[in-house]
């Protein structure tokens, strides 16, 4: 709402409360108070829908830079938390970062969350929200931290766990990262955290040109999700690393089929071209 409106609003609101208070209280003062309350719930509304709007502009920014670097981190999903009301007010920050977080804005996460464990020290549904705005804003070791603690009191949080083995891959810690990964396909207590540890295993033993356990992982992960493109572009590189040209080429025709819109459908589509044309997958 712009700042001459709710003045305007504000004056109106003034002027009735001075004139009740001078004892006024006839029909026409009633009618105003009715008209008044009327406007603001229209700009209300007006506003709540704007919001909605801009939502929608964020998330065709979050898909067009996706486009642009696709990631390999996995996708906040994360339900809005469950916070019951307190006296320190740290749920009210909770809640900020969760909605930061989902939004994209990284930064404000942090500050929202950072702010929840200062008022509540050591709640973990605080310090895994701020592990996921650190690491998708790739602070790796502010994350693994934050993660960290979640996992010393809480050691069968899956998606907590595949988060510090990601962050173990993006670091070149490999053996730490299989031992978080396997761990988690173990827990197998959620179907998010169980399908990115198999993506990310297959990453790994990728990155060691172990390249049939590589596939073997990709493959497990596109039962358990279908959708996740990004696995069969790396399944198809691990493929041609192998020497297995055909297999690579129908896995990536496979994947841009799948989702022809999705930035990793689209980077299948790019290695089908430069192969066509001679050219060679980065190691990369």
């Amino acid at each position: 709402m712009a700042d001459d409106t709710v003045q305007g609003l504000r004056a109106r609101y003034a002027d009735i409360d001075g004139r009740l208070d001078a004892g006024a209280s006839d029909a026409a003062i009633k009618n105003e108070i009715i008209a008044l309350f009327r406007t603001v719930e229209v700009q209300v509304a007006e506003l709540s829908a704007l919001k909605d709007d801009i939502k929608r502009l964020v998330d065709k920014y979050k898909t067009q830079q996706s486009a642009a670097a696709a990631s390999l981190a996995p996708q906040f999903t994360g339900e809005r938390p469950v916070v019951h009301a307190d006296h320190i007010g740290a749920s009210t920050f909770i809640e900020k970062g969760w909605s930061r977080l989902s939004l994209g804005d990284y930064d404000g996460a942090e500050q929202a969350l950072q702010k929840a464990i200062d008022l509540s020290p050591g709640d973990p549904q605080s310090e895994g929200l701020l592990g996921w705005a650190q690491m998708l804003n790739e602070k790796y070791d502010d994350a693994m931290m934050s993660f960290q603690k979640v996992l010393m009191r809480q050691p069968a949080n899956a998606l907590a766990r595949i988060n510090v083995g990601y962050i173990c891959l993006k670091k070149g810690i490999f053996g730490e990262a299989i031992e978080h990964l396997s761990k988690a396909i173990r827990l197998d207590n959620d179907k998010k955290a169980t399908l990115y540890a198999h993506f990310y295993l297959g990453l790994v033993y990728l990155e060691r040109e172990m390249y049939e356990d590589a596939e073997t992982f990709f493959q497990k992960t596109l039962v358990l999700g279908p959708n996740l493109i990004e696995a069969y572009y790396e399944l198809g590189r691990s493929y041609w690393f192998n020497d297995q040209r055909d297999d690579a080429i129908a896995t990536w025709t496979k994947g841009f089929a799948t989702n022809k819109f999705n930035p990793w459908g689209k980077r299948c589509n790019e290695l089908l071209v430069l192969v066509e044309s001679g050219g060679e997958p980065s190691r990369g």
